[in-house]
């Protein structure tokens, strides 16, 4: 101020805080950032909790029929009636704890990237037919009608028909299972431009509309908890999701809500051609024809109960079998005879079924060096079946095997060409 208290000068100082408030707002978004990173976790770990303990539920399930029964069958006090019940309820369980199974391997199997496909052109409307075969019974049980309005004129895709088989028995589960009784489940197949699409539509409880984005997801049920009232691991529509990404289709889930049913379109590019591709004849065989007659087989398995289950179906149907419970012993067979053909498990102490082929395999064709052979084992995995063939076999079968699987399996490699025919048991 000047003598007369006026302002003469001021002083002003500034001080850039451009840095401060940068950092404090990256600081901010950290945090934010770690929050939803520290919820995603927790929501994660949550699932995972959730989905272990339905897991624990839905492996030992099954074995609790299947063990009572097999102990009430032992005692032999049943009657016929209700033993059929019983080996019925046997037989349901198993299968049940089988495909559970096979979802946990196939979610391996994609986890990891090595889900593989066998593409060649397939017809959707015979994919279809024969998904909706081995839902009937289901279906029939709950009084529930499955209508198919399949166009004839779609061109075939190029796929795997095993994998698409799967998908669309895993929708056809699906709807059935959410269905109530008396229920009505609808398969459509439809040509859109370039594209093949299939709608399963059911009037099922419908999906929650908080759910419906979290369908497809791994190990996401709509009820996780001990008071639901539909089993299974939550797998299937996740499975579903990765095959037809990987045929590069998509699919997709709506509903209107709870008590309005859901529909699900599956959409597949289909091949550049102007007519469907015709469905395979399947060339069945009467029952009283015994498929193997005789067949000389050689039956490879250290476990005794697993052995004479075999042995017995191949002899019901006319072959005669040479059952060992070794590698060891096999080869000592051999040197006594030759048979059409080697059937082996994999997993068996001192030497297994991968060193018993590659021992085998040394051999002059005298002493069975280039007899077929079938490893018929528990491990199912890609490489288990890669192993396989490299050690020697010629066909790779899964435990719990399929009796007619099993003998058309042993027909392809008797009488080539026949492999794709379906036997009847």
């Amino acid at each position: 101020q000047d003598a007369a208290g006026r302002v003469a000068q001021l002083l002003a100082i500034s001080r850039d805080i451009t840095q401060q408030k940068q950092a404090e707002a990256e600081r901010e978004q950290l945090l934010q950032q770690e929050q939803v990173a520290r919820e995603e976790a927790e929501r994660a770990n949550r699932i995972k909790d959730e989905f272990l303990a339905v897991l624990s539920h839905e492996l030992r399930s099954p074995l609790n029929p299947i063990l009572g029964w097999t102990r009430l069958l032992q005692n032999g006090n049943l009657t016929p009636a209700r033993q059929r019940d019983a080996l019925a309820t046997i037989e349901r369980n198993a299968k049940l704890q089988s495909q559970l199974i096979e979802d946990l391997l196939d979610i391996s199997r994609i986890m990891q990237g090595k889900l593989t496909l066998n593409a060649n052109p397939v017809s959707l409307a015979f994919v279809i037919a024969a998904a909706v075969e081995t839902v009937h019974l289901a279906a029939d049980a709950k009084n529930i009608h499955i209508t198919l309005d399949l166009d004839p004129n779609v061109a075939s895709v190029s796929g795997d028909a095993a994998r698409l088989q799967q998908v669309v028995w895993n929708l056809l589960t699906n709807a059935v299972k959410f269905t109530p009784n008396d229920g009505q489940v609808t398969v459509e197949l439809r040509q859109l431009d370039q594209l093949a699409q299939i709608r399963v539509i059911d009037t099922g409880i419908g999906i929650k509309a908080p759910f419906l984005p979290h369908v497809f997801e791994y190990f996401r049920q709509a009820d996780g908890s001990t008071t639901r009232s539909f089993g299974g691991l939550g797998l299937g529509l996740a499975i579903v999701r990765q095959i037809v990404t990987l045929h590069g289709g998509i699919v997709t889930a709506e509903s209107q809500g709870e008590q309005q049913g859901a529909t699900f379109t599956v959409q597949l590019p289909t091949l550049p051609q102007t007519a469907p591709l015709m469905a395979a004849v399947i060339d069945t065989q009467s029952n009283s024809e015994r498929l193997l007659d005789n067949v000389h087989i050689l039956l490879v398995d250290d476990d005794m109960d697993t052995r004479k289950f075999e042995a017995f179906l191949l002899e019901q149907q006319g072959a005669a079998v040479t059952a060992v419970d070794s590698g060891f012993a096999a080869l000592q067979a051999l040197e006594q005879f030759t048979p059409a053909v080697i059937i082996s498990d994999v997993g068996m102490p001192d030497m297994d079924g991968y060193q018993f082929m590659q021992q085998l395999r040394l051999r002059p064709p005298t002493q069975g060096g280039t007899v077929p052979a079938i490893a018929l084992t528990a491990y199912a995995a890609d490489i288990d079946q890669k192993r396989a063939m490299q050690a020697g076999f010629q066909r790779h079968l899964t435990k719990p095997l399929e009796p007619e699987r099993f003998v058309s399996t042993i027909i392809s490699l008797l009488k080539p060409g026949l492999g794709c025919r379906q036997v009847g048991l």
